[in-house]
């Protein structure tokens, strides 16, 4: 029996109906602009999500990272929240390869970014003392939290009054989308550009699009065949990734619901404490102490979590956890605190 992972929903494995699309795909040279799948990949997310054009890359770092170096030049900074994967988890590349300065903000507990303090943040234009600020970006959605669609709306009135860019991470951009009960579209359409994960709930293997308007994904392409991202025969990733898109959106919901499942039967247990979760992924606190031995004791019983240094622990529901899984790991997690 496979162990029940909820340690992130990028270890999701492609389903059968996705490897046969796949293999099914055509291929051509995407570095040459000619694999008709990844053509088409790019150009579907493009159109549904309002965009001129969209960028295939390998992951959702690279597609972040190529967005910043397309909004900005050396010297230049960007605008992100304290907790922000862009500025907290994806290796610094932005300032290692961009030559960009990241200017964090603490990220309320909803994860918007306090426009107080986005406008206190943005540097007094033509001052040779400080970086350019040219870019504020957000994450939705941000620990599993849906970023409220007004402040979207505010937020980039603000980007736009002071002249900057606003580009959104939105890893689970489709996550937010079911949750809110809105079209990714929607959400979408108040940025500059957005980068969509395929592999994380949507289940596909790899990779990720960063959509934009032409010119930004044109001056994107060039920066990632710098950093070594232009591959070629392609297609058969982006096929799969058109079947997560056309057959693991609307199931999102499960995962969100089996995460209220998961959450309610955690927070019975003596000692731990829940944050209710908004999608898929349930933190929870346990005793200082113990999360070495809740891990192990969990993987004993073919539960796979991630017990940081800390109390806290993100648990993530996904394509790979049904119900048969979940109560597996309920039965696990009270096994321990009995």
């Amino acid at each position: 029996m496979p162990p029940v992972d909820l340690r992130s929903d990028t270890v999701t494995r492609p389903t059968d109906a996705m490897r046969e699309a796949g293999l099914r795909a055509p291929v051509g040279d995407d570095v040459m602009g000619d694999d008709p799948s990844v053509n088409a990949l790019q150009e579907r997310l493009a159109g549904e999500l309002g965009f001129a054009a969209g960028l295939f890359v390998p992951s959702g770092t690279q597609s972040n990272l190529l967005a910043l170096m397309a909004h900005c030049e050396r010297g230049d900074e960007y605008l992100v929240g304290m907790d922000a994967h862009t500025y907290k988890y994806e290796g610094g590349g932005a300032a290692v390869l961009g030559s960009i300065q990241p200017q964090p903000i603490v990220n309320a507990p909803d994860g918007t970014l306090p426009l107080d303090a986005v406008a206190a943040a943005i540097k007094p234009a033509g001052d040779p003392h400080f970086a350019r600020t040219r870019l504020l970006a957000l994450e939705n959605t941000w620990h599993g939290r849906v970023l409220p669609l007004p402040y979207l709306a505010q937020a980039r009135e603000l980007a736009k009054a002071n002249g900057l860019a606003y580009h959104l991470d939105g890893a689970r951009l489709f996550n937010a989308a079911v949750a809110g009960g809105v079209s990714a579209a929607h959400i979408a359409s108040h940025f500059d550009s957005v980068s969509v994960c395929l592999s994380k709930g949507l289940g596909a293997p790899v990779g990720s699009v960063l959509l934009g308007p032409h010119a930004l994904i044109d001056k994107a392409r060039r920066w990632r065949k710098v950093l070594g991202g232009g591959w070629r025969q392609a297609g058969q990733l982006a096929a799969m990734a058109q079947h997560a898109l056309d057959h693991h959106v609307a199931r999102l919901a499960d995962d969100h619901r089996r995460a209220t499942q998961l959450a309610e039967a955690l927070a019975a247990l003596p000692g731990v404490q829940v944050e209710p979760p908004q999608t898929n992924l349930v933190f929870i606190t346990v005793p200082d102490g113990q999360q070495a031995a809740l891990a192990a004791r969990l993987r004993d019983d073919g539960v796979l979590i991630s017990a940081g240094r800390g109390p806290r622990i993100r648990l993530v529901t996904h394509l790979d956890v049904d119900d048969a899984g979940l109560a597996r790991a309920i039965a696990a997690f009270r096994a321990f605190f009995r």
